[in-house]
């Protein structure tokens, strides 16, 4: 009986320009221009489950991480937004290694498609990697939702953008059109992870049908490389 009542079911997946989990923004809404499309499984396709969707602006995606649960339970993780340096609760914070492997983010909805597998969510502000699993979609409401006075602890302010982007015009030129304000922000928010400070390691950032290669240095970061893949579809 345990069993069954554990058991989530994927209702959906979203389709986003982050193959990877490098680079996909620490938090959903940081980049508010990143555009997905969530298409449902077969069994839940039918219009009725969405009737009255098309009257809120925002969604809240409950989601799997792409890692598996950690079988040993640890209390503590290190968090990016303190550097990777400093221990805190996992339960104080928003880290993918817990018991469960499941995210919860609000994105922005943007509309409701026809499409050849039935309606689809386009939404933006999203924080996932390409076809991550969805378990779940409610409607957020403000009312209940929103609490302006909320204290946030050691996250109490929204991530800045601590790096310059250094792009030279031929590599500007190579961006896929209408994605370079969102790549720039993107890097901008420095995608490295927290613990490494080496001015000549290449890092390699894939997004939205490219292959983005950058080197950070006295907070400035330069693109030094951008190719193009061909298995790139347009969402």
């Amino acid at each position: 009986m345990d069993e069954l009542r554990d058991e989530l079911k994927v209702i959906a997946h979203l389709y986003s320009d982050f193959p990877e989990k490098f680079g996909v923004p620490r938090q959903s809404g940081i980049v508010d221009d990143t555009v997905g499309t969530i298409v449902f499984e077969p069994e839940y396709r039918s219009p009725d489950a969405l009737k009255g969707l098309e009257g809120f602006s925002h969604i809240w995606l409950l989601w799997r991480f792409d890692i598996r649960p950690s079988e040993n339970f640890k209390a503590t993780v290190r968090p990016p937004r303190l550097g990777g340096n400093e221990t805190m609760g996992v339960f104080a914070t928003r880290s993918p290694f817990r018991p469960n492997a499941i995210g919860l983010s609000s994105v922005r909805l943007l509309g409701i498609e026809d499409s050849d597998e039935g309606k689809v969510l386009i939404v933006a502000g999203a924080d996932l990697r390409n076809f991550t699993a969805i378990y779940d979609i409610k409607p957020y409401i403000k009312y209940t939702d929103s609490h302006p006075d909320a204290e946030c602890g050691f996250a109490d302010e929204p991530p800045e953008e601590t790096l310059s982007v250094n792009i030279s015009d031929e590599l500007s030129d190579i961006i896929r059109p209408g994605k370079k304000d969102t790549l720039l922000r993107i890097l901008s928010l420095d995608p490295r992870p927290r613990y490494i400070e080496d001015p000549l390691r290449e890092y390699g950032l894939s997004f939205a049908g490219m292959n983005v290669k950058f080197t950070v240095e006295d907070n400035v970061l330069t693109v030094t490389e951008i190719t193009l893949r061909d298995d790139y579809e347009e969402l």
